[in-house]
């Protein structure tokens, strides 16, 4: 009797090793990155980045900014190291908590001795009562929207409180953002003292507890 448990033992190990083998195959596929495209997070560390450590840490791969157990005095951003000029940028986005506001910045710079950065940001959540997800604001420089899709479609292609796929594509003056595949922006810059290159960078708004989930970035250089 005891064999004959050991060889159903020794049956179970070889049915169940290699569907555990195949399904972390399958993840691994999954994560690859699309042809071209860099990681500009690894899911482990903040590498390549730099910001107020205060309001970021990394969770469940992700990089997570503010808290839901204190207000956020200040808008907080964690920057790349590097500067980007014409690029496709994506990532994953998710925001939880009392605030509903962040977003990502790029073709920006630190204001120096400030906690802000300057330049375009990819706004995400809500503001001045409406969503605002996938508008393209002008964060401590024009301090406007430059253009933003109907609150009413917003509202049919987010998903509330989870993942959402994000897409930057910025080439010469022309930025387009894409909110879950659906186009939000198309926005020809006229002015040519607006920078072209500069940093990207994490943003946590000022406000009530929130959290914003960041995961999935990359990066093609165009």
């Amino acid at each position: 009797m005891n064999r004959i448990l050991t060889l159903l033992g020794l049956v179970t190990v070889l049915v169940v090793s290699p569907v555990q083998v195949t399904q972390g195959f399958q993840r691994e596929d999954a994560e690859k990155l699309e042809e071209g495209f860099v990681s500009l997070f690894d899911g482990k560390t903040l590498e390549g980045w730099e910001g107020n450590l205060k309001y970021f840490r990394i969770e469940e791969g992700a990089v997570v900014a503010g808290s839901l157990k204190e207000k956020i005095p200040n808008n907080e951003f964690l920057c790349t190291k590097k500067q980007y000029g014409n690029f496709d940028l994506r990532f994953e986005v998710k925001l939880q908590g009392e605030g509903n506001n962040a977003g990502v910045q790029f073709r920006s710079k630190r204001v120096p001795n400030d906690h802000e950065v300057s330049g375009f940001q990819c706004d995400v959540g809500g503001a001045w009562n409406r969503p605002v997800w996938g508008a393209l604001y002008d964060e401590s420089r024009r301090n406007k929207m430059m253009a933003e899709a109907p609150a009413a479609s917003i509202s049919n292609w987010v998903k509330d409180k989870d993942w959402n796929k994000m897409r930057v594509l910025a080439d010469g003056d022309r930025i387009q953002i894409f909110l879950n595949d659906h186009q939000t922006v198309d926005y020809t810059e006229t002015d040519k003292k607006i920078a072209k290159t500069g940093v990207i960078g994490l943003q946590i708004h000022s406000g009530p507890p929130t959290e914003a989930w960041y995961r999935a970035i990359r990066i093609r250089e165009l």
